[in-house]
């Protein structure tokens, strides 16, 4: 009778715990790959939306801004007053969202490196005793020169940069933490017959239980976010959506403007004042309502779209200060609304194409000049639509010129 090898123990609790934490780690891994592709999709998403909708957000927003103001223009209540108030401040305090997508465009290589904001210094701090013990700790177990490979040299150096980062900071629980996920690695396992190996599966499962409910947290956060919200309504088809939406704003902006020429009178000009305003209606405090402008606000002036504005024609911009320094037509003329009755002996004689913003304030200036024999045209849609044309643009800061 040949001699049978010996069947080899094995610990009924270090089995259960290798069971358990390669359940945990397919898991976790799987739950990581789907809040990745989440965050991603959002992403785009977001990105897009902004890109078609943004400009139609921006349109009926001001057009529920100035019914308001015609409203309170007219009747003078004080009632009418605030809610205009209240309109307009909502425009001029919406945010920033090109500065929203900063991340989405740096993640895509669109953002120059130049541009990229410099990183505050940390403050000066003195790390306590037991973040100096748990940063020797981890210098001592996760120095690159104690590997060979390069791989592994460079993934230890990185994981350095952490340490110190948190070290610099003098945050204990940081440390703490980054030296829980290197003792707790893969790569730091123990073999299978180390009397260690019992300890660490232990400490992976912790680690890898923590890391599955702060991922399923952040899925649960991304889900909520307005952006995924919207998305979750055609998660199969979001290009659709959008164009739900778009009709929506659209049917939303036709009905606002309608109402607009209503107040305003279907068949009756508008006269222009110096500020932009109708000097027949009774006018709320000065100041109160900044950049009355709609986009169909005038149909009786001569009126062209973006892309048919010749490469050398005069150019007058009536728009801020602010809004000129954003982003602009290299070589128009930049007069302010309020500025134009003052300074119209600065305009050349040539044909002038009028631009702002959407094309309201626009529209006013070229009725005016019409109304005193210059040969004027509205650009429909302004510099929105110009740099939706692709035209070219520059800043007066020489950054990247965006519509302000």
């Amino acid at each position: 009778m040949s001699a049978q090898s010996p069947v080899r123990w094995t610990d009924p609790e270090q089995q259960e715990l290798e069971e358990r934490v390669a359940a945990a780690e397919l898991a976790w891994l799987s739950m990581d790959v789907d809040v990745q592709t989440l965050r991603v999709e959002i992403d785009n998403f977001a990105l897009i939306h902004h890109q078609l909708l943004g400009p139609l957000y921006a349109r009926l927003d001001e057009l529920d801004a100035l019914v308001a103001e015609a409203v309170a223009a007219r009747t003078g209540r004080p009632e009418d007053i605030r809610l205009a108030a209240e309109a307009r401040q909502r425009v001029e305090e919406l945010p920033d969202l090109d500065a929203l997508f900063d991340s989405v465009r740096e993640k895509s290589g669109e953002e120059q490196a130049e541009a990229a904001p410099t990183p505050a210094a940390p403050p000066r701090v003195k790390p306590g005793k037991q973040a100096q013990r748990v940063y020797r700790d981890l210098v001592r177990r996760a120095h690159p020169d104690l590997s060979t490979d390069p791989a592994e040299q460079q993934r230890r150096a990185a994981f350095l940069v952490r340490v110190n980062e948190a070290y610099a900071y003098g945050d204990a629980a940081a440390l703490e933490g980054l030296a829980a996920e290197w003792s707790t690695a893969p790569e730091a396992a123990p073999a299978l017959d180390s009397p260690d190996r019992l300890g660490w599966l232990r400490r992976r499962l912790d680690w890898l239980t923590a890391k599955i409910a702060e991922t399923a947290t952040e899925q649960v956060r991304l889900e909520q976010t307005p952006m995924g919200q919207l998305l979750a309504l055609a998660p199969q088809d979001p290009d659709r959506l959008l164009e739900q939406l778009a009709e929506e704003l659209l049917a939303k902006a036709a009905a606002q403007q309608a109402e607009l020429e209503r107040l305003f009178g279907a068949h009756s000009a508008v006269p222009v004042g110096e500020n932009g305003t109708d000097p027949t209606f009774p006018q709320p405090p000065a100041g109160r309502y900044p950049h009355q402008e709609s986009h169909t606000m005038f149909a009786q002036i001569p009126t062209t779209d973006a892309t048919s504005v010749p490469a050398d024609a005069a150019l007058l911009d009536v728009r801020e200060q602010d809004e000129w320094d954003a982003g602009h037509v290299d070589g128009a003329l930049h007069i302010p609304i309020g500025e134009v009755i003052a300074r119209i002996g600065e305009l050349p004689d040539a044909k002038l194409y009028v631009l702002c913003r959407v094309g309201g304030r626009s529209a006013q200036v070229v009725q005016y000049l019409v109304q005193q024999g210059r040969d004027a045209v509205n650009v429909d849609g302004g510099m929105y639509a110009w740099e939706g044309a692709g035209r070219p643009m520059v800043s007066s800061t020489g950054q990247a010129a965006f519509v302000l």
